[in-house]
C-alpha cells in the first residue's frame, strides 16, 4: 500500500466522521451546548477506527481493533450512565459512535465508497427525527401489520416456491416463483406509494395528492375526487388536475413493471407510453396554470393497500390472465390477445402487462411486437374505465375540464402503440 493510498483512507475516515459529528452539533444547538461528542470527537473516533484497522494489519491480529472498540465503548457506557442519571436515556449519539468506528475502520479495509455510503446513511436518519417520530405517529395497527405480512410473502414464502415452469405444452408457462415474485413487486409498488402518502399527507393539496396517491391507487383517486366534485363543483377544475396526474402515473407504473420483467420489450414500447405520459403531465401543467387559487384542501383516504388475501387474488388473477392471454395467442391469434388485454385492462393494468411481459421474454412463446402493443391496449382501457367513471358520476365542470386531456391521453397511446 503506498503512502497516497494510506492517506486517503485515513482522509475518508475523517471525513466520515466530521459529518456524522456535524450533524450531531447542530442537532444539540451548536458548539455552546456540552455535548459529548462533535464535530472534533467524531472526527478523532472514525480515526480511531481506521487506525485500529491498521494497527491489527501490521500485527496480523484481530486483538488491537477489539481492544479500541473495547477502549471505545467503555467510554460511550460511562457517558451513557452519567446521561441517564440526568434523565436523558437516549442512545442515538453513542451507537452513531460506534458505527463511525466501524466505518473509519471499513475506510481502510478498502471499503471506502461503503463506509461513506453508511455515514451518508447515519446523517440523513439522525436528522429525520422528528419527520420519523410524525411519520410513526400517522401509523395505525392495520398499517404495521399489513408491513410485516409484505415482508412475510417476500422474505419467507417467496424462497419457499419452486423455480421452474409447470404446465403442458404450450401452457409450460406457470412458474410459481417468478409469479409469487411478481406478487410481491406489485404489492411492494402500492405499499410504496401508501407511504409517499404517510409521508407527504393526503392534505399537502389536491393535485400532489393526485400524483402521489396514483403509485396507491390512481382508481382510489378517480373515484374519491369524482364523488366530491359533485359536493365540491366549485373544486372540479383542481380535481381534474389530481385524477390526471393519478392516470399519468399509471403509465409509469406500466414501464417500471416491464423494467422489472422484460426491460428489452422497452425498446418497442418507450415511445407509446412515455408519449402519453408526456402529453398527460402536459395537460397537468395547463391544469394547473388555469385553476384558480383555493385554500380548501381536504384529505383523501387512503386505506393500507397491502393485504394477505388481496395480494393472493391477485396472484391467482396474474395466473388466470397468464393463461387465457396464451390461449387467446395460440387459438385466437392477434386479434384475440388484444381484447383479452382490453378487458383485463378495464379492471387492472398490472396483471396483463405483467403476464405479457412475463410470456414475450421468449420470443418462440409470445413475439415482443404483439406484446407491447397489447401492453398499450390494456393501459389506454384502464385510461378508458377511469375516464367512464368521471363521466358517468362527476360533476358537469369536471366532465368538461377532464374531457380533452382524457381523448388527447388515449389517442397519443393508441396512435403511437400501433405504429409498433
Amino acid at each position: 500500500m503506498t503512502d497516497i493510498d494510506l492517506f486517503f483512507r485515513f482522509g475518508v475516515a475523517l471525513f466520515i466522521g466530521i459529518l456524522v459529528g456535524l450533524q450531531r452539533e447542530y442537532a444539540f444547538g451548536g458548539p455552546e451546548k456540552e455535548i459529548f461528542a462533535g464535530v472534533r470527537t467524531f472526527g478523532l473516533i472514525g480515526l480511531i477506527g481506521c487506525g485500529a484497522a491498521l494497527v491489527s494489519d501490521v500485527m496480523l491480529s484481530p486483538w488491537p481493533f477489539v481492544a479500541a472498540m473495547l477502549v471505545v465503548g467503555t467510554f460511550l457506557a460511562v457517558t451513557y450512565y452519567i446521561d441517564a442519571t440526568r434523565g436523558d436515556v437516549g442512545l442515538t449519539t453513542e451507537v452513531a459512535a460506534v458505527l463511525t468506528v466501524l466505518a473509519g475502520a471499513l475506510a481502510y479495509w478498502g471499503y471506502a465508497l461503503l463506509a461513506v455510503a453508511i455515514a451518508v446513511i447515519m446523517a440523513v436518519l439522525l436528522s429525520i427525527k422528528v419527520e420519523a417520530h410524525e411519520f410513526v405517529q400517522r401509523l395505525s395497527r392495520d398499517d404495521i401489520f399489513a408491513t410485516l405480512k409484505l415482508a412475510v410473502i417476500s422474505a419467507i414464502i417467496l424462497p419457499l416456491l419452486p423455480n421452474q415452469n409447470f404446465g403442458p405444452e404450450p401452457f409450460n408457462i406457470f412458474n410459481p416463483f417468478q409469479i409469487w415474485l411478481l406478487v410481491v413487486f406489485i404489492s411492494g409498488i402500492n405499499f410504496v406509494g401508501y407511504v409517499l402518502v404517510k409521508l407527504v399527507g393526503p392534505d399537502k393539496g389536491i393535485g400532489l395528492t393526485g400524483l402521489v396517491g396514483g403509485m396507491a391507487s390512481s382508481t382510489a383517486v378517480t373515484l374519491s375526487f369524482t364523488q366530491r366534485s359533485k359536493v365540491e363543483p366549485l373544486l372540479s377544475k383542481a380535481f381534474a388536475l389530481a385524477i390526471t396526474a393519478a392516470w399519468t402515473v399509471m403509465f409509469v407504473r406500466v414501464i417500471v413493471e416491464v423494467l422489472a420483467v422484460n426491460a428489452a420489450l422497452m425498446r418497442l414500447l418507450w415511445l407509446p407510453l412515455l408519449a402519453a405520459m408526456g402529453v398527460g403531465l402536459a395537460y397537468c401543467l395547463f391544469l394547473y396554470l388555469r385553476q384558480p387559487s383555493s385554500d380548501e384542501e381536504r384529505e383523501v383516504e387512503f386505506s393500507n393497500p397491502f393485504q394477505l388475501a388481496p395480494a393472493i387474488i391477485f396472484g391467482l388473477v396474474f395466473i388466470l390472465v397468464l393463461g387465457i392471454s396464451r390461449a387467446s395467442e395460440v387459438y385466437l391469434g392477434d386479434a384475440g390477445l388484444y381484447i383479452t388485454s382490453f378487458f383485463s385492462g378495464l379492471a387492472t393494468v398490472d396483471a396483463i402487462t405483467l403476464s405479457l411481459a412475463q410470456l414475450s421474454r421468449d420470443p418462440a412463446v409470445l413475439e415482443q411486437s404483439l406484446a407491447a402493443r397489447a401492453i398499450v391496449v390494456a393501459a389506454v382501457a384502464n385510461t378508458f374505465a377511469k375516464g367512464m367513471i368521471v363521466i358517468a358520476m362527476g360533476s358537469p365542470v369536471l366532465r368538461r375540464t377532464i374531457l380533452p386531456g382524457f381523448l388527447l391521453v388515449i389517442a397519443t397511446a393508441l396512435l403511437l402503440g400501433f405504429l409498433i
